[in-house]
C-alpha cells in the first residue's frame, strides 16, 4: 500500500539510494525539504545540478576539481619527491586535514576487488607508473584503506613500483589516539605491533 503521493514516494525513493541513507532518514529528508521555502529547495537542486556538470576529475592526480588541474597539483609549494597514493578524493582531505603532509597525490579511484570484479586495469595504476616514469620522486607513500581489498591494492603496487628503485612505504594502522587496548581487534592489535617505533 501507498502511504504517500507519487511525487513524494519518488524523492524518498531518489533519497534511499543516497550512501548511508536508509529508508526512514530518507523519509526524514524529504519531509525536511517540503517544509523549508522553495528557495532553499532549488538552491539544493541547482547545487546539485551544478556539481555535477562542473566536477570532473584533475587531469594530472584524478582528485576532483572544478578545473583542468586540481589545487593540490598546481600548488607549487608542494614537494615532487613525495607522492601519497589515496583510494578516493575523499582521503585527500582526511590527509589534508592533519597539516602534516606536503607533498603530490595519486587518486586511484577505487581498489582492487576480484568480489567485485575490479581489477588493476579498472583503477588508475597505469597513469601511477606513467607518472612515476616523468616525475622524480623519492618515495611513493601508499594510503591505502585497511580492509582486504586496501591491503590486496598496497601489496600490488609495491610489487610494480619497488624494482624501478623509489622508496614504498605504507601508512601505519593501529590504535587510534584515544583508543584503550581492551576494546582493539586482533588485526588491529597485531597492526599497531608492526608498526611499533622506538621513543
Amino acid at each position: 500500500m501507498e502511504y504517500y503521493s507519487e511525487s513524494l514516494s519518488k524523492l524518498i525513493n531518489e533519497l534511499a539510494r543516497l550512501p548511508g541513507i536508509g529508508h526512514k532518514t530518507a523519509q526524514r529528508l524529504a519531509m525536511h525539504i517540503l517544509k523549508v521555502p522553495k528557495e532553499e529547495s532549488s538552491a539544493l537542486a541547482q547545487a546539485i545540478v551544478e556539481a555535477k556538470e562542473k566536477i570532473r576529475y584533475c587531469k594530472v592526480c584524478f582528485n576532483i576539481t572544478d578545473q583542468d588541474v586540481c589545487r593540490f597539483c598546481s600548488d607549487p609549494r608542494r614537494d615532487d619527491k613525495f607522492l601519497c597514493v589515496v583510494q578516493e578524493p575523499k582521503d585527500i582531505v582526511a590527509i589534508e586535514k592533519t597539516r602534516d603532509y606536503r607533498g603530490r597525490y595519486h587518486v586511484l579511484q577505487g581498489a582492487i576487488s576480484p568480489m567485485e570484479g575490479i581489477g588493476p586495469n579498472d583503477i588508475r595504476i597505469k597513469e601511477l607508473l606513467l607518472r612515476l616514469q616523468q616525475m622524480d620522486v623519492e618515495e611513493v607513500i601508499i594510503a591505502t584503506n585497511p580492509t582486504i581489498e586496501g591491503e590486496a591494492t598496497a601489496m600490488y603496487l609495491a610489487k610494480l613500483i619497488k624494482p624501478s628503485g623509489i622508496k614504498v612505504t605504507r601508512i601505519a594502522h593501529g590504535i587510534p589516539v584515544g583508543g584503550d587496548l581492551e576494546y582493539a581487534d586482533e588485526v588491529t592489535l597485531a597492526k599497531s605491533f608492526e608498526g611499533r617505533h622506538e621513543i
